[in-house]
């Protein structure tokens, strides 16, 4: 059976180095593991015949993270995501692996989401041929007195997929950075235009706020210094065009005032970063009279 999480590191291209969860995590109860398999234990082999670039090896392509889509977590909910591989071997594909880790480099890994299989689910398309698929559980924060995956804001951004193949013959593709995928901080934006109704001419004082979750102490926290648009959508119209931009303050707070025209719907519309996934409020009806 393939050790998933808990494991120790060998040394050599492929290997991955086994860290200790740091010190503020490592007292709590349900800490989570940074410690990765080895080529060798993803696939419960003694030893990895074939590596990355190989010519032997298993090719690997189609590989899907969360429908291709961001992963984007709040404050508490976890969420289980789908990935999968297609793999192709002279022999048949036996089993796969894929994860997410993120850190400067392998010697400096400081978040893991390992799959929750022990073993992928592989369905054949040819005598050569598999797509194979597993499930990867995120959990933010601190939960039920543990951990979760995200327990640091500085885990959101850029993360790298590590993808793995083993034919029916004991041939191993194993590659530690294959692609990279975004893991991000759930933003909301709010919007409230007023006075309403309002008499044509007169000005509409505009306000709303950005925030985003933060995994450390499970709040919502204003997003600051960021540019968003403000937008304007005319009565019986679908379609929003931009009237200006402006910053969030030091707490995530927007104003600004525009004169009344006709009526419509007045949004904020944020773009994202890579640690925030881009957000619009839902429109804020004004009567012009």
């Amino acid at each position: 059976m393939r050790i998933r999480a808990t494991v120790a590191a060998i040394s050599g291209a492929l290997a991955l180095s086994a860290l200790v969860v740091p010190a503020a995590q490592a007292d709590s109860q349900g800490a989570t593991s940074l410690d990765r398999p080895s080529v060798a234990e993803r696939f419960g082999t003694s030893s990895a015949r074939s590596t990355f670039g190989a010519a032997a090896a298993p090719t690997v392509s189609g590989v899907t993270v969360n429908a291709g889509k961001d992963i984007v977590l709040g404050t508490t909910v976890a969420k289980t995501i789908n990935v999968s591989l297609t793999a192709t071997h002279a022999s048949g594909i036996a089993d796969a692996y894929i994860d997410l880790w993120h850190g400067a480099s392998l010697d400096d890994v400081d978040g893991y989401l390992p799959p929750n299989e022990e073993a992928a689910s592989c369905t054949a398309t040819s005598a050569t041929t598999s797509k194979c698929k597993l499930t990867i559980t995120v959990t933010p924060g601190l939960v039920d007195d543990g951990i979760g995956e995200l327990f640091t804001n500085t885990l959101a951004g850029t993360w790298h997929v590590t993808v793995a193949a083993l034919s029916n013959d004991g041939e191993i593709y194993s590659n530690d950075f294959y692609k990279t995928h975004k893991v991000q901080r759930l933003s909301k934006q709010t919007v409230n235009a007023s006075p309403e109704p309002v008499k044509k001419g007169k000005t509409i004082t505009v306000t709303g706020k950005l925030t985003r979750a933060n995994w450390e102490d499970g709040k919502y926290h204003g997003y600051t210094g960021q540019s968003v648009k403000l937008q304007f959508r005319k009565a019986g119209s679908s379609t929003y065009s931009t009237v200006k931009t402006i910053k969030t303050n030091s707490t995530g707070n927007l104003s600004t005032t525009v004169k009344a025209s006709v009526d419509g719907y007045f949004r904020y519309s944020f773009a994202g970063t890579s640690t925030t996934p881009a957000v619009n409020a839902t429109g804020d009806y004004v009567d012009v009279r």
